[in-house]
């Protein structure tokens, strides 16, 4: 009969903190395994020392590498992987004799704990048990007394080894939030906290729950003392969100005109931003180009480093850099003409707002949603006539894709979204039937979502009562960024299947051809027609 695997939290530091359960599991095992650094004493040893039996046999499992570097050919992930299979076998070991294992794990076992690779590792084939502990996170905000979210507000775990721009994002993006692993990486996390508007009112614990605890602001903390045991804590209370709440704002996804035009009871603040409004109240629709940095124009960037809100669909908000001072205010992808509302209320007060979209916000984009929803706002009240909407234009799709395929809109060509959420299907057949036979190239859009799954077989089987089966297809997806691929095909060939949200189709005109060295191209010339 074979042993059983415990994974035991031991807490944060404190003796005091590990469970009844926990220290009875440690008192009858038979085999204690921990972790530790090299040339160090591990602390999960250090809290449970009053409770292992004497007779226990002792596991210690040393890491080849932490912080250093290493000589492997497999770089740090071989070393460590190969670490795990060496762990693997010694803990299956003892358990092939029969002897329980209980694994000693600081904090919780399955958060941010060596244990997990065990257990990865062992749980199929023996029996094993987990008991939580209390994370260090708890511990630290007992430590601070600083409530990390109340009522609806989101609590977001950070690892501090994140790039430094997603950190900075996502702490502007969440109400409470949770920064471990901080040590060399403290001074990013710093910026990061800065960026996002958050550093006033981060704390930061450092070995929560010992004798050796230090509990300071962030700003005040000397970046060469921070040791790994260290947390950084951002109360909700500081965030957007959580003053919607307290002020009673009119929100949207998670933001409000209550965050925005409040200046927390500053008068001087206030003025300040004040001088720094136009005297014209002005709203920024801006195109951010289908992906890469380096498609985004000088335009662009210049209004957006100038605005202090930015509106717009989650994955498009988020591809604006975070920065000390601005606000961003995401929302679903199917509420165009809310946050379009929403931003032109920001900009009538005062505010410098910027409305993003992707490829260019006149193409399929949040333009013309900006535009219906003013017309609407005009209608109800007069005041909106005094904005300014700029559109600033940006690459499309259908140009990224094309570019890359060679010159297949060299001719005329048309645009069409396969969306039936703001058209009928038979609307869209119709102009399908159209362009195929004016002999346009065809550039399609929103070809497919989950909830739309057939539309793509529809259409080629509309096109292709119009046109030939060897007409030219260009299939781009993700085009521009790291996942990019492109498809050159017919369009008797295509295949609806192979088709998702992510793409873009290129259809060629009857003109339309392949080249030297693969390029799809429409020549410029269009002979009569007998």
């Amino acid at each position: 009969m074979t042993g059983r695997l415990y994974g035991v939290g031991l807490g944060p530091g404190d003796p005091e903190l590990v469970t009844l359960k926990a220290a009875r599991l440690i008192a009858a095992a038979d085999v204690i395994a921990y972790h530790q650094g090299r040339g160090k004493r591990s602390n999960a040893r250090r809290i449970a020392d009053d409770l292992i039996p004497p007779d226990a046999h002792e596991e210690v499992l040393e890491y080849p590498v932490t912080t250093g570097t290493t000589d492997h050919p497999g770089g740090y992930a071989g070393a460590m992987t190969d670490f795990y299979a060496d762990c693997e076998a010694r803990v299956a070991a003892h358990l092939d004799a029969g002897r329980d294992v209980v694994v000693l794990a600081e904090g919780d076992p399955l958060f941010y704990g060596s244990f997990m690779y065990l257990h990865d590792r062992l749980s199929g084939r023996y029996e094993s048990q987990i008991v939580p502990g209390v994370p260090a996170f708890a511990a630290a905000s007992a430590t601070a007394a600083a409530p990390l979210v109340r009522q609806t507000d989101v609590l977001t775990v950070l690892p501090g080894t994140l790039d430094e721009a997603e950190l900075a994002r996502r702490l502007a993006d969440t109400d409470g939030a949770i920064i471990m692993k901080l040590g060399r990486r403290f001074p990013a996390v710093r910026s990061a906290l800065a960026q996002a508007g958050r550093l006033d009112d981060a704390v930061y614990v450092e070995r929560a729950s010992m004798d050796s605890q230090r509990l300071l602001p962030v700003a005040e903390v000397d970046p060469d003392s921070v040791p790994y045991f260290s947390i950084v804590l951002v109360p909700g209370d500081s965030s957007p969100s959580r003053r919607r709440y307290e002020e009673g704002g009119v929100s949207i996804a998670g933001s409000s005109l209550a965050d925005a035009s409040t200046s927390d009871g500053n008068p001087s603040a206030e003025a300040e931003r004040s001088e720094d409004r136009d005297p014209v109240p002005t709203l920024h629709v801006v195109g951010l180009g289908p992906g890469p940095d380096a498609w985004l124009t000088p335009e662009a960037s210049e209004v957006l480093a100038a605005v202090d809100h930015v509106v717009g669909y989650g994955p498009y908000v988020s591809r604006v850099p975070q920065r000390a001072g601005l606000q961003r205010h995401a929302s679903g992808n199917t509420v165009e003409i809310d946050r379009a509302r929403f931003a032109l209320d920001l900009a009538l007060e005062g505010e410098r707002v910027a409305v993003v979209s992707g490829g260019d916000a006149g193409v399929f984009g949040m333009a013309s949603a900006v535009f219906e929803a003013l017309d609407v706002a005009v209608a109800g009240d007069p005041a909106y006539a005094r904005l300014d909407v700029r559109v600033v234009p940006g690459m499309t799709a259908v140009q990224a894709v094309a570019a890359r395929a060679g010159a297949p809109l060299g001719a005329d060509f048309a645009v069409l979204s396969l969306s039936d959420r703001l058209k009928p299907w038979t609307v869209i057949e119709d102009r399908l039937r159209a362009i195929a036979r004016a002999d346009l190239v065809l550039g399609i859009y929103n070809p497919r979502s989950r909830s739309r799954t057939t539309q793509v077989a529809d259409a080629k089987r509309v096109l292709l009562s119009e046109r030939d089966p060897a007409t030219v297809v260009v299939v781009g997806r993700d085009v521009g960024r790291a996942e990019e691929s492109l498809t050159v095909t017919t369009l008797g060939g295509l295949d609806p299947e192979s088709i998702d949200m992510k793409c873009l189709i290129l259809v060629g005109a009857s003109s339309t051809r392949i080249g030297a060295g693969g390029a799809a191209w429409t020549p410029r010339f269009v002979p009569e027609r007998d």
